[in-house]
């Protein structure tokens, strides 16, 4: 009896369980019921080994590494633990083990299922991964991984112990893989990690890799697989292949902090090499001078041109009630780009091509909004103004188009070096920002040339009056006056933060930025004749530290240090990292179009002219119901933008005395995140950064003392009623 279990133990068949692992019915009212159920669950651990056996022989044919890979680590598990244990039963009995073999000839059933219950969990667990491989026709490397991961996780030793071996073995054999695409820049014919293109296959990682390793991981395969095609005069060093090959036999994927710390190492690595030996400064400024040029709105003439040209395509389109001419599509607003480049210095500018229109919520179509809806939507009280939501880089991009409306910049390796998506979000917010200013500055001044006409054409006829009787004569004339209060504010208001932020935010950045990469660039340049470090000739401040004014090469750390602290200070500069000015600033936006539209509606002006019907009183006191219906809406306008411009004011003043400035660029989202490196360049970088922040909180106090002048909102204005026949207010 014995001898026939300890067979069927070791995976043969046995007349004891003819079919599965259901007993004999000829030999079970044979046997005593506690015989019975040790035989059925001795029978049961036989039957399940000879399933996982037999399922391992069938998979072993797969065409997938990872699955072959699987089944040959269970078989040698099942070899080491299992059959090894079936053999040392066996032993023990021959040679009449004491703690085995009663009496030296007795060997009970209940011992032998005591030895092999430790099996019951394991065999149950790899009997339903059997299951589960064998239902499914092909398995990808990443959910294979994933589900192996996840069994390996419970509170059965042995059951975790045979899972992350088999989860250890899979990623060993995905973790050659990623060393051919990462290192050698080669992809397998057979269950690739990422496609032709370098993109990678999701499918292909598991959910330990955090999205920022795959991102490293894409572009690092992409970088050094492009070297090879292209045959670039300089290969990646064999020294440092067998360094990163090393690095990456030292950790796992599922150990994602260690394995991040590789990959982020490996991305630091390349980076440092393409810097030297690829990517040049050249390409560099190149980069900084289109962006800076149509991002950043330095060439005036062409970002005048463009919100003309976007104007009047909305005028053209959007007026146009007949089929697909009245829809405005991204190659509508790219054809704009191009005529608006017509006669500025960007039309021969190559960079051009590489800019491009995106809406995000598809083409736009002809809608007319309701005035009244847009003035309460920016008359938001002051606790939403002060809302502490987390700022939205979308909040002014709807104020060009009408729509959310993005520029996007096309970039090509070796470029992405450089360019990261969080650096080109960062673009897309400040342009939304200044074009939003740009135009709205742009509208303003076009009213009140529009005004001017209007008043010098209506002179001709009433002398230097407004015409009408005495009362009519006097609510004319106060409602004039308050209109071109209100026009002069505005004017006023934007021309201080248009010039702030173009001169002593955008031109004083981007010089810095030049000059520290014209400094930088010509030092890296001298690389060559650099002295050793310690060397006598190497420049050494008094405290022993190393100077990094003397000729410290620019390395590719410190390039994106220098322009990632370079975009912090824009948007700090800007106001855009705090949420209640951008709040308010975009409802100051809101009122100006509000304002300036409805004075376009009535026709240029914001007197009504003497002979439209309700433009004089036709009795003897009082004013026209046309002057009174003008003098309700603009006294509400003023009263609003007043409101705004005084709110901006004490924010902006309570920012300065309250809090420091925050960091506005999310450098957590760059290629380098996790990675703390110790650069000599970027940690004497830190003292700089500080006195950058010093210089920003500078600016925004001369902005406030510009805002200020003549003390136009530190002191309380005297109120002006809204009713038209009162006395004349004073501005």
């Amino acid at each position: 009896m014995i001898s026939e279990v300890l067979f069927l133990l070791a995976g043969h068949s046995s007349s004891l369980f003819p079919t599965d692992h259901t007993l004999n019915s000829d030999i079970a009212p044979l046997l005593h019921p506690g015989e019975k159920q040790c035989l059925e669950s001795l029978g049961l651990i036989a039957y399940r080994y000879r399933k996982v056996k037999n399922s391992c022989i069938k998979l072993q044919r797969s065409p997938s590494r990872y699955i072959c890979a699987l089944c040959a680590s269970l078989s040698q598990i099942l070899k080491q633990d299992y059959e090894a244990l079936v053999v040392e039963t066996e032993a023990k009995v021959l040679k009449r083990d004491a703690l085995l073999v009663a009496n030296g000839a007795f060997v009970p059933l209940s011992s032998v299922r005591a030895i092999f219950s430790a099996w019951d969990a394991p065999f149950a667990a790899l009997s339903t991964l059997m299951d589960n491989l064998q239902s499914e026709k092909e398995w990808k490397a990443g959910p294979l991984i994933d589900m192996l991961l996840s069994r390996s996780k419970t509170g059965v030793h042995r059951v975790a112990d045979i899972f992350t071996r088999l989860s250890t073995a899979v990623q060993c054999v995905w973790r050659s893989h990623l060393t051919a695409l990462v290192v050698h820049g080669s992809l397998s014919d057979v269950e690739p990690l990422a496609s032709k293109d370098y993109a990678l296959i999701e499918s292909s990682f598991p959910t330990c890799i955090s999205p920022q390793s795959r991102e490293l991981i894409a572009y690092i395969g992409r970088a050094i697989g492009t070297i090879k095609a292209v045959k670039w005069q300089k290969q990646l060093p064999r020294t440092l292949a067998a360094e990163h090959t090393l690095m990456l036999e030292s950790v796992l994927p599922e150990d994602q902090h260690a394995f991040d710390t590789v990959v982020s190492q490996i991305r630091i690595n390349v980076g440092e090499w393409l810097w030297l030996n690829v990517l040049t400064k050249k390409d560099i400024d190149e980069a900084v001078d289109s962006l800076g040029n149509y991002f950043l709105l330095r060439n005036g003439e062409f970002c005048v041109s463009l919100i003309r040209e976007i104007e009047r395509l909305k005028i053209s389109r959007l007026t146009n009630r007949t089929g697909h001419a009245s829809v405005i599509r991204e190659q509508d607003l790219n054809l704009a780009l191009l005529r608006a480049s017509l006669g500025t210095s960007a039309q021969h500018d190559p960079s051009l091509a590489r800019i491009r229109f995106q809406l995000p919520t598809g083409p736009l179509r002809p809608l007319l909004p309701s005035l009244t809806q847009l003035n309460k939507n920016s008359s938001l009280s002051t606790s939403l103004i002060a809302s502490t939501s987390p700022f939205d880089p979308s909040l002014f991009n709807s104020q060009l188009l009408g729509t959310p409306l993005s520029l996007q910049y096309t970039i090509e390796w070796p470029l992405d070096l450089f360019l990261g998506k969080s650096e080109l979000t960062a673009y897309g917010t400040l342009f939304s920002f200044l074009s939003a200013l740009r135009k709205t500055q742009t509208r303003v001044h076009g009213l009140w040339n529009s005004l001017s006409n209007s008043q010098r054409a209506r002179r001709r006829w009433t002398g230097l009056g407004e015409g009408g009787t005495s009362e009519d004569l006097e609510g004319r004339k106060k409602l004039l006056r308050r209109g071109w209060g209100i026009v002069r504010d505005m004017g006023w208001f934007l021309d201080t933060l248009l010039g702030y932020v173009m001169m002593d935010v955008v031109d004083l950045e981007f010089s810095k930025l030049k000059g520290m990469l014209s400094k930088e660039g010509t030092s890296a340049e001298n690389t060559s004749s650099k002295p050793e470090p310690g060397s006598p000739n190497q420049a050494t401040s008094p405290t022993g530290s190393t100077n990094p004014k003397a000729g410290t090469p620019l390395d590719f750390t410190s390039l994106r240090a220098i322009h990632s602290n370079y975009l912090d200070r824009l948007l700090n500069g800007c106001l855009l990292t705090n949420t209640g000015l951008t709040s308010i600033l975009q409802s100051i936006l809101e009122t100006c179009e509000h304002f300036t539209a409805q004075v376009k509606r009535w026709g240029g002006d914001v007197l009504p002219a003497l002979l439209f019907e309700g433009s004089i009183h036709s009795g003897e006191a009082g004013v026209g119901a046309m002057v009174k219906e003008r003098w309700g809406v603009v006294a509400e306008i003023d009263e609003t933008l007043r409101h705004h411009l005084e709110t901006f004011y004490e924010q902006l003043n309570a920012s300065i005395s309250q809090q420091p400035f925050s960091s506005g660029f999310d450098t957590s989202k760059s290629l380098y995140a996790g990675i703390s490196v110790a650069n000599r360049s970027t940690v004497n970088m830190s003292r700089a950064i500080d006195k950058n922040m010093d210089d920003s909180r500078r600016h925004v106090e001369r902005l406030l003392l510009r805002l200020d002048f003549n003390g136009g909102l530190s002191k309380p204005r005297r109120s002006e009623s809204t009713e038209i026949l009162s006395g004349l207010g004073t501005r």
